[in-house]
C-alpha cells in the first residue's frame, strides 16, 4: 500500500482526495452513499452571510462533456448553517472546510469572523468568482486591488488556514495567486466553472433560466491543469486542483502539474459513491507507478523550457 497522505497549510490529510463545494451540499446528502471518513476533506456548499433562494428553475442542465448550473448560491446563510448543519459534523473526522461567499468585503469578513470561531472546522474556503456589487459588479478575482484586500480583511478575523479559489476568466492567474498569498492566503485552490451556455433548438431558448451557465465536468480538464500548473510554479503555498476529475489517473496528472489535493465534483453526479471508489483506484495505480509516497509526486511533471 501507498502512503497517500498528504501535508497542506499545517493539515494532514489522509489523501488527496476531497469534495468540491456546491457537489455534495453539506455532508449529510453524499453520506448515505458511503462513510465520509474515507475522505481527505470535505468542502461545503457555498455559505453566505444572508440566506439566498438562489436562481430560478431550470439551474442545472446535462452536457455530453459535463453540465452546465446555474444555482446562485443557494443556502441558509450562516447562522442556520452553524445551528443546524455544523453539529452533524461533530462526529466525523474527515477535514471540513466551509466554501464562503458574499458581494462586499464586508460579507465576506463577516461571515469568517463567525465561522472562525467554530472548533470543528479546519479551514475556509474564499470563493472570490462573486460579483462585488458595490464596484459595478466586478468580480473580485479579476480585480487585484479588491482580491488583496478581501484576502486581508478574512485573513484578519480568522486564524484558520484560508483557501482562496480562484476564477479561470482572469488573464494571468500567476499574478493573481501571487496577490493571495502576499496578503495571507495558505493555500489556492482552482479552477472555478467556466461561462457556458446551452440552447435548446425546439424552443429557441436557453437551456437556463439564467442564460449562461458555470461549465463543469471532462471539458474544462486542460483548462484547469494548465492553470494550478502556472499558479503552483508561481506561489509557495500549495494548490488544490479542481476540473473535470473522474479517475485515479486524473487524480495523479493534477499532482503533476503541482496541485497537492484535488476537489471532486461533477463526477459526483454520476457516480455518488466515486470519492471512495477514486481512494481504492488510487492506491492501487499507485503500486502499478511503483509510486510509494503520493506526496512525492506534486509538481514533478517534466516540463519543456517554454513550458
Amino acid at each position: 500500500m501507498a502512503d497517500l497522505r498528504i501535508e497542506l497549510a499545517g493539515l494532514s490529510f489522509a489523501n488527496p482526495v476531497t469534495m468540491a463545494s456546491g457537489t455534495a451540499g453539506y455532508g449529510r446528502e453524499l453520506a448515505e452513499w458511503y462513510d465520509l471518513d474515507c475522505l481527505g476533506g470535505f468542502f461545503t456548499k457555498a455559505v453566505t452571510l444572508e440566506p439566498r433562494a438562489g436562481n430560478p428553475q431550470p439551474r442545472v442542465c446535462e452536457l455530453p462533456t459535463g453540465m452546465l448550473n446555474s444555482i446562485g448560491l443557494a443556502n441558509p446563510g450562516v447562522s442556520r448553517f452553524l445551528t443546524e448543519e455544523i453539529t452533524w459534523w461533530e462526529e466525523r473526522n474527515t477535514l471540513l472546510f466551509v466554501n464562503v461567499a458574499g458581494s462586499t468585503i464586508a460579507d465576506y469578513t463577516e461571515c469568517c469572523r463567525q465561522l472562525g470561531a467554530v472548533p470543528r472546522l479546519d479551514g475556509l474556503e474564499l470563493n472570490v468568482s462573486c460579483p462585488n456589487v458595490k464596484q459595478g459588479g466586478i468580480s473580485f478575482s479579476a480585480d487585484p486591488v479588491e482580491l488583496g484586500e478581501l484576502v486581508k480583511s478574512c485573513r484578519a478575523v480568522t486564524g484558520l488556514p484560508l483557501i482562496v479559489k480562484l476564477s479561470p476568466q482572469v488573464t494571468d492567474v500567476a499574478a493573481l495567486a501571487r496577490v493571495c498569498e502576499e496578503n495571507g492566503a495558505d493555500a489556492l485552490s482552482l479552477i472555478n466553472t467556466i461561462p457556458g451556455l446551452s440552447i435548446d433548438i425546439t424552443t429557441r431558448r436557453p437551456r437556463l433560466s439564467t442564460g449562461v451557465g458555470g461549465y463543469s465536468g471532462p471539458g474544462i480538464k486542460p483548462v484547469a491543469l494548465a492553470q494550478v500548473h502556472r499558479a503552483s510554479r508561481a506561489v509557495g503555498i500549495p494548490v488544490i486542483g479542481i476540473g473535470g476529475i473522474s479517475s485515479a489517473e486524473d487524480i495523479i496528472e493534477f499532482m503533476l502539474a503541482g496541485a497537492s489535493v484535488v476537489q471532486l465534483g461533477t463526477h459526483n453526479f454520476i457516480e455518488p459513491t466515486a470519492g471512495r471508489s477514486l481512494i481504492e483506484q488510487l492506491d492501487r495505480l499507485c503500486g502499478t507507478l511503483g509510486v510509494d509516497r503520493l506526496q512525492s509526486l506534486i509538481g514533478a511533471a517534466v516540463m519543456p523550457a517554454s513550458g
